[in-house]
C-alpha cells in the first residue's frame, strides 16, 4: 500500500491552481471536467503520480467556499530552508500565519503559510529529526 494523494476542496480551481503552481511550486499534473456531476479534479504535485503522493484539488461548479471545520490540520512539505521558503512565499503575494522559527517545545525549525481558501500548510526543514 501507498498514500496516492490529499483531497481539498476549493473555492476557485483557477486561484488555487495558481497558489500551488506559482507561490509553491508544484506541478499541475493532470485536469478533468465531470460534467454530469459538476465538478473538476486538478492533481498537483512535486513529482509524478506514480512515484509521489500529490494533492488532488476538487472544484464542484458554483460553490465559492467551505467550512473547514475544526478536524483538519495541515498539508506538510519538506523544504531545504524554512526561512527561505517563506520568505519566497512572501514575495509571491503568499500569507505566512507562523514565521520560520523553533517548533513549540522541540527544535525543529517550521513555518506556517495558507492557501487562498485557508488550508493551511506546514513547512518543516529538510535536516529535521523523524522521531
Amino acid at each position: 500500500m501507498r498514500l496516492l494523494h490529499t483531497m481539498l476542496r476549493v473555492g476557485d480551481l483557477e486561484r488555487s491552481i495558481a497558489f500551488y503552481t506559482e507561490v509553491l511550486g508544484m506541478q499541475l499534473l493532470r485536469r478533468k471536467d465531470y460534467p454530469k456531476g459538476e465538478f473538476t479534479l486538478a492533481f498537483l504535485g512535486y513529482g509524478n503520480e506514480e512515484e509521489n503522493t500529490v494533492l488532488e484539488l476538487t472544484y464542484n461548479w458554483g460553490v465559492e467556499s467551505y467550512d473547514l471545520g475544526k478536524g483538519y490540520g495541515h498539508i506538510a512539505i519538506e523544504v531545504a530552508d524554512v526561512y527561505q521558503a517563506a520568505e519566497e512565499v512572501k514575495k509571491a503575494g503568499g500569507k505566512v500565519i507562523r514565521e520560520a522559527g523553533p517548533m513549540n517545545a522541540g527544535t525543529t525549525i517550521i513555518a506556517f503559510v495558507e492557501d487562498p481558501d485557508g488550508y493551511q500548510i506546514e513547512f518543516i526543514g529538510a535536516d529535521h529529526v523523524r522521531t
